[in-house]
């Protein structure tokens, strides 16, 4: 690091940055929000479409109460209020995937307000991130700038996306850091994966994220002027985002200059945001009460019902694993990120009775093998009560841990149960002490010098022969066994 650049490491110590994030998020629903047109991803552009949705004169809007039950679900598990009656406004502004001049959303009288979300807090524990609200809107078109034969010439419009019914999950401006959206983006997805929600699919546009930032001197209580970043695909784009944005502002503010109110978009090829816009304020959309739309009303009941229908969440699941099967910390958040992956684990702590041991394996093997594939878990063959039995042969003493590992490749291309493959390739370990005494004779004659070694003090060099021994063995031989025999011999 240059001398300069230890100078400006310097002064962005002395600021600090005050984020709040804007998540939305594409409800799962078969339909769309206000029309029975297909709430699908990847048809050919324009086909998922109706007079509703397209906003042509005469239709009119009808709520879909599947959306309105999963944007409860998001409320609820968030820890919000959900609202006996919200409103629906039109949010005016002109764009060309825009097909009415409006989007229909919720503005004064939100779905559900003040929530939260649980993070990891500094040196442990943790804190929590406050939601200011959760609103209903539709999703607007898609403009396609590449891939066809008229690319260099024009754009094109698909309006499949439009009126697909979305969420949108405001923050307070309680984030101090790209590390703080990152975790809190983490647990907000966790959490909608796990209610079944969204699928979160930031690839595919299912998930989006805005990101309103400012800096402040440390101390202060007023906050800076902020800036709103788009185009922000990925995790690591928020954070890369986060991280450009903080530094620009303050030498922005460094320079004698004034940070300026605006929307700014995130090239990620150049690592830098840009000017987009001047920001806009909620009097640019011009909201005004939808008059084909009723005002939303939730019973208790509707909202009892909702409730109870939430399975045990992230935050919770994570604190039963470290006080039921005594998992590290650690483990418990790696196995809790994906709700079925928390249920393979606990299939297979089931199935073998030692948590540890079904954890190892799933972090180590399991998730690593999927990471290669590309795959998800409900994709992976081999079942959880196979991986089970392999660590009950483990534990049993028929295969060693060497065998074992090659035997989970072969479980992982074929599908097959441990018992069928180890019988198969005749891999049963060799406990008889009898049948290991030879080997380990052998070993000890054909190396004078280690046994020399041994004898002398360097007991380390008893791994040394250990190995000597399973490799004659092509790595069958019970190390446990073979260790005693070892030791019994070279002392001797």
């Amino acid at each position: 690091m240059t001398v300069a650049e230890q100078s400006f490491s310097g002064l962005l110590a002395e600021y600090e940055p005050v984020i709040g994030l804007e998540v939305h998020a594409q409800l799962l629903t078969r339909t769309k929000l206000f029309c029975s047109c297909p709430n699908r991803f990847g048809d050919p552009p324009n086909t998922n479409v109706c007079p509703v949705c397209l906003g042509l004169p005469g239709a009119l809007p009808v709520l879909s109460r599947e959306a309105v039950s999963l944007a409860m679900r998001a409320a609820l598990a968030t820890h919000c209020t959900v609202q006996e009656e919200s409103i629906w406004a039109r949010k005016n502004y002109f764009y060309p995937d825009l097909p009415k001049g409006y989007q229909i959303s919720q503005y004064e009288k939100p779905l559900a307000l003040e929530g939260w979300v649980e993070i990891p807090g500094e040196g442990g524990g943790t804190r929590r991130v406050r939601l200011q609200r959760i609103h209903m809107e539709e999703d607007a078109g898609k403009l396609l700038h590449e891939g066809f034969p008229w690319s260099a010439e024009k754009s094109g419009v698909d309006f499949n996306r439009g009126g697909v019914p979305l969420i949108e999950m405001v923050t307070h401006p309680d984030l101090r850091g790209p590390e703080d959206a990152f975790e809190y983006l983490s647990a907000l997805k966790a959490i909608l994966l796990y209610i079944e929600a969204s699928d979160c699919n930031m690839e595919e546009g299912s998930l989006r994220c805005d990101a309103n930032v400012s800096v402040r001197r440390r101390g202060a209580e007023a906050y800076g002027t902020r800036t709103e970043i788009k185009n922000l695909n990925s995790f690591r784009h928020v954070a890369r985002a986060l991280e450009h944005e903080i530094a620009r502002q303050v030498a922005v503010i460094e320079s004698g200059g004034e940070v300026v109110q605006e929307t700014r978009l995130w090239n990620a090829d150049r690592g830098e945001t840009a000017s987009m816009r001047s920001k806009e304020e909620a009097h640019d959309y011009r909201y005004f009460p939808e008059p084909d739309l009723p005002p939303l009303r939730v019973t208790a009941e509707w909202t009892e019902e909702v409730q109870h229908s939430l399975p045990e969440l992230p935050p919770e699941r994570r604190r039963r694993f470290t006080e039921e099967h005594g998992l590290p910390d650690y483990d418990a958040g790696v196995l809790t990120q994906s709700r079925a992956v928390a249920d393979y684990f606990e299939s297979v702590a089931r199935e073998t009775g030692d948590a540890k041991a079904a954890s190892n394996w799933i972090m180590n093997d399991v998730l690593r093998k999927l990471k290669e594939d590309d795959a998800d878990i409900a994709e992976c063959r081999v079942t959880p009560e196979s991986l089970g039995r392999l660590v009950k042969l483990i534990e049993g003493g028929t295969i060693s841990g060497k065998i074992a590992k090659d035997v989970f490749e072969k479980m992982w291309t074929s599908g097959e149960g441990p018992q069928a493959i180890v019988e198969r390739e005749g891999l049963v370990q060799l406990s008889d002490e009898d049948a290991l005494q030879a080997t380990v004779a052998e070993v000890l004659e054909a190396s004078p010098d280690q046994v020399a070694a041994y004898r002398g003090g360097k007991k380390a060099a008893i791994g040394w022969f250990v190995g000597q021994v399973m490799k004659k063995t092509g790595g069958k031989a019970n190390p446990r066994v073979v260790n005693t025999l070892l030791k019994k011999a070279l002392d001797s």
